[in-house]
This record gives structure tokens, C-alpha cells and sequence, in this order.
């Protein structure tokens, strides 16, 4: 049998076009995911600046200022730091558990963010149980810390990753009933797509923020003690704690907890627009980004650079008024903390999930 060169040429190549192609298609899979883990980087250095700026002027002192134009290298500087320093291990602690804890928090807070939409297709997963996944995958961050606690071998540590499980869980009961309560009456999805979209009917006055106004508060109250903002940092109280789990910690390890903190901070305060304030939607009515550049394509560019925006400024509006929280209410008392917990939220956000159902058994 006789076998043409030019055959086996032709099914070389056309082999070797599709390796490329497998590899183009998995390279463009990672894509993505960079993008956003690149953005939100930028985001968690974006919010330590302005902590400092806004904590600066609310105490009446001078915020950073040397490291680069107006101190905005400082949060890159202090990270850099940290990256530097020696990583130290307690002699009589568990290493394992010690090690895996926080990397365990930034893991289970950065898997949160595949399921935020910053337009209609400018989202990594659109799953129809998005924001019950954000809540499933934030309850595992008070394991890591507990386990960051119970490896130190220190009774102050061991205590810190206590009370940062006590507070996860007096906490994210009322957080999933607020969410549950847009869920079933006011979108009829727990996809935060659909969430958005449902939002974007009727402008600014649809949004949910008007239709549950108790829920955008216990929502509110609930995201700050899961973040664990002043005034619900009982978890790493200084004058009790020393710093509570983070008490062992130094180097980069150290770091990651600083890290998970303003990661968490910036999900919850993303899920706050996405459920609340409309999302991406610019929120004024009749008037659409085609109408506005004509063009479909310029439109679409257009578009999607303005539903970031949009999105980031409404999130950035809801961390000015948690850092203003911090740098401005005193701390609580851990009775103070879990009996606001368990005897106000939980009955308010239970009641309004009870008048929520109610009134649509009654349109029906």
C-alpha cells in the first residue's frame, strides 16, 4: 500500500490545528479568572488607601503621604513588607493546622466572587443559587479561623477563633433569611443575574432597597459583623485578645488574614448593590446605552464599561459608610454582640420574611 506525503501533511496539521486550538481554548478559560483576580487586587489595595484617607480625616490628622503621589504605594509597600518578613511557627502548636487556616479564609472568600456580576454577561458562573452559594462558601472561613486559633496553642488565639465562630453563626441566619425574603417574593431566583434584572424594570424606584427596607438594614448589620468591622470585631479585640487568632501569626500568613478581611469587606459590599441597589443598572428609566451611542457595537463596549463602574461605585458607597463605622462607634461586649444576634436580628429578619410571604399569598 502506497501512502501519499501529502495526506499524512494534511492530517499533521490539521492534528496540530486542533492541539492549538485545545490549548488556545484552555488558556482562554484562565483568562477570566485573572482578569478578576487582577481587579480584585487593584480593589482590596484601592480600600486600604482609602481606610487610611478616610480614618485620617475623620480624626483630624494627615493620612499617607509619601509613598507615591498622595500615599497610594502604601498598601503596596506594607505588602511587600509582610511578603519579607520572617514566618514564624509556635514550637508547641499544630503545624498543619496552623498553616492551612488562613489560607483556607482567602480561598473560600475569593471562591465568592464567581458568582458577582458586573453586567449581564460579565459574570464567571450565573448559577441558579448564586447568592445561597456566597453564604454556604462564607460559613467555611470561621473553620479556617478556628483551626488558625487551635493550632497557635495559645489560649488567646483558641479563644479569638471562639468567638469568631460564635459570631458567624449568631449572624448568617438573619443574613440568609433577608436574602431568602428577595428570593421568593420580590425576584423569584437566587441567581444574582436574574436579581439584577428584576431590579432594572421600574429605574431607581425598583430597586430593593424600597421593597425591603428592613431587610437592607439587618442585611447591612449582618454583612458588618460577618466582616468582622468595628463595631463587631470581638474576634481579634485588642484589649482582650491581644489579637485574638492572629495572635502567632507574622509574615506572609499574617498577610493572608489582612487580605481575607478587605476581600470580605468588598463581596459583601458588592452583594449589597447586587441585592439591593440595583446592580450594574444605570437605574434610569426609558433610557438605554444603544439609544445613548447608537451603534450596537460602541454600545456594547460602552455598556459593559459603565455597568463596572456603576457597580464599583455603588459598592465603593456602602465601603465608605463601613470604614465611617469603624473609625466612629465604639466596640461591643460579646453578650452585647450575640444578644443582638439572636434576640433583634433574627426575630426582625424572621418577621420580615413572614410579611414578605404573607403579602404574596394575598397578591395570589
Amino acid at each position: 500500500m502506497i501512502i501519499d506525503t501529502t495526506e499524512v501533511q494534511t492530517i499533521n496539521s490539521f492534528s496540530t490545528s486542533e492541539s492549538l486550538k485545545e490549548i488556545y481554548g484552555l488558556i482562554w478559560t484562565f483568562v477570566p479568572i485573572l482578569i478578576l483576580i487582577l481587579g480584585i487586587t487593584i480593589g482590596v489595595l484601592v480600600i486600604v488607601w482609602l481606610e487610611r484617607e478616610i480614618s485620617a480625616a475623620l480624626q483630624q490628622r494627615i493620612g499617607p503621604q509619601y509613598a507615591g503621589p498622595l500615599g497610594i504605594l502604601q498598601a503596596l509597600a506594607d505588602g511587600t513588607k509582610l511578603l519579607l518578613k520572617e514566618d514564624l511557627l509556635p514550637s508547641r502548636g499544630d503545624v498543619r493546622l496552623f498553616s492551612v487556616g488562613p489560607s483556607i479564609v482567602v480561598i473560600s472568600i475569593l471562591v465568592s466572587y464567581l458568582v458577582i456580576p458586573f453586567g449581564y454577561r460579565l459574570v464567571l458562573a450565573d448559577l441558579s443559587i448564586g447568592v445561597f452559594l456566597w453564604i454556604a462558601i462564607s460559613s467555611i472561613a470561621p473553620i479556617g479561623l478556628l483551626m488558625s486559633g487551635y493550632g497557635s496553642n495559645n489560649k488567646y488565639s483558641f479563644s479569638g477563633g471562639l468567638r469568631a465562630a460564635a459570631q458567624s453563626i449568631s449572624y448568617e441566619i438573619p443574613l440568609t433569611l433577608c436574602v431568602l425574603s428577595i428570593s421568593l417574593r420580590v425576584s423569584n431566583s437566587s441567581s444574582t443575574v436574574d436579581i439584577v434584572e428584576t431590579q432594572s424594570k421600574y429605574g431607581f424606584g425598583g430597586w430593593n432597597l424600597w421593597r425591603q427596607p428592613i431587610g437592607f438594614i439587618v442585611f447591612i448589620i449582618s454583612s458588618l459583623a460577618e466582616c468582622e468591622r468595628l463595631p463587631f470585631d470581638l474576634p481579634e479585640a485588642e484589649e482582650e485578645l491581644v489579637a485574638g487568632y492572629q495572635t502567632e501569626y507574622s509574615g506572609i500568613r499574617f498577610g493572608l488574614f489582612y487580605l481575607a478581611s478587605y476581600l470580605n469587606l468588598l463581596v459583601s459590599s458588592l452583594f449589597v448593590t447586587i441585592l439591593y441597589l440595583g446592580g450594574w443598572k444605570l437605574s434610569i428609566p426609558y433610557i438605554s446605552v444603544t439609544e445613548l451611542f447608537g451603534r450596537k457595537k460602541i454600545a456594547g463596549v460602552f455598556g459593559m464599561t459603565i455597568g463596572i463602574l456603576v457597580t464599583l461605585a455603588k459598592a465603593y458607597l456602602f465601603l465608605f459608610i463601613s470604614i465611617t463605622t469603624r473609625w466612629t462607634l465604639p466596640r461591643m461586649r460579646m453578650d452585647q454582640l450575640l444578644n443582638l444576634g439572636w434576640k433583634f436580628l433574627l426575630p426582625i429578619s424572621l418577621g420580615n420574611l413572614l410579611l414578605t410571604t404573607s403579602s404574596q399569598l394575598v397578591s395570589l
